[in-house]
């Protein structure tokens, strides 16, 4: 769930997306009409969040490119402990602080950032955080998640999982040597992977 860049559609000046499992399950949310931003559509979140079933619960996450949400607040509702969403364009992050707003979700911190930036500042913190699921849905066809792979090496936990969502039609980019693909699928134009990061070969890195 992306947003590209801030310009608006002509029609109507929000759409609604539906949280389809965990505490929340069946709540609509608004999120804007903004081209380029779309949440990931609900039969591919209920196929990642069963992949994700016994990891949700408790876990750190991560939306980057947050857009609508969608993947963290699903993540938060089926009770992760803390997700962190960050997207550049301020109307999404708006109506997604609105949401969170009206869910009275906890735990939460939204910022308004450009993701390469923000990853950067991240890996220079002395406090740089670690997280065990990180959603990375990046505009397609920008080569975004390729400039991101190595920086979220950093902040991503042994054992840690990776989810990456892309076009059908893209390449996918040279993976991090110690993550393994645990699942792959296709809906539509959509093609998309979860990644391990394989605990042993970091602990031999470290």
């Amino acid at each position: 769930m992306k947003s590209a860049n801030g310009k608006k559609d002509k029609g109507s000046h929000s759409n609604q997306l539906r949280i389809i499992g965990g505490k929340w399950r069946g709540r609509k949310l608004a999120f804007p009409s903004i081209e380029g931003l779309r949440p990931t559509p609900d039969r591919v979140r209920e196929t990642l969040f069963n992949w994700l079933a016994a990891d949700v619960s408790a876990a750190r996450c991560l939306d980057l490119f947050a857009g609508s949400g969608a993947l963290g607040l699903e993540a938060l509702s089926r009770g992760a402990s803390q997700v962190d969403f960050v997207d550049r364009s301020p109307e999404p992050i708006k109506q997604l602080i609105e949401n969170l707003r009206l869910l009275g979700a906890e735990n939460v911190r939204v910022q308004q950032d450009n993701a390469l930036q923000w990853l950067q500042q991240l890996q220079q913190s002395p406090d740089t955080n670690t997280y065990n699921i990180i959603f990375l849905d990046a505009p397609f066809h920008q080569g975004l998640i390729a400039d991101c792979l190595n920086l979220l090496t950093f902040c991503l936990s042994p054992g840690g999982k990776i989810y990456l969502e892309m076009g059908r039609d893209e390449i996918l980019p040279d993976i991090p040597a110690d993550w393994h693909l645990h699942r792959e699928k296709f809906a539509g134009q959509i093609c998309y992977r979860l990644f391990i990061r394989d605990e042993q070969n970091l602990s031999t890195q470290v």
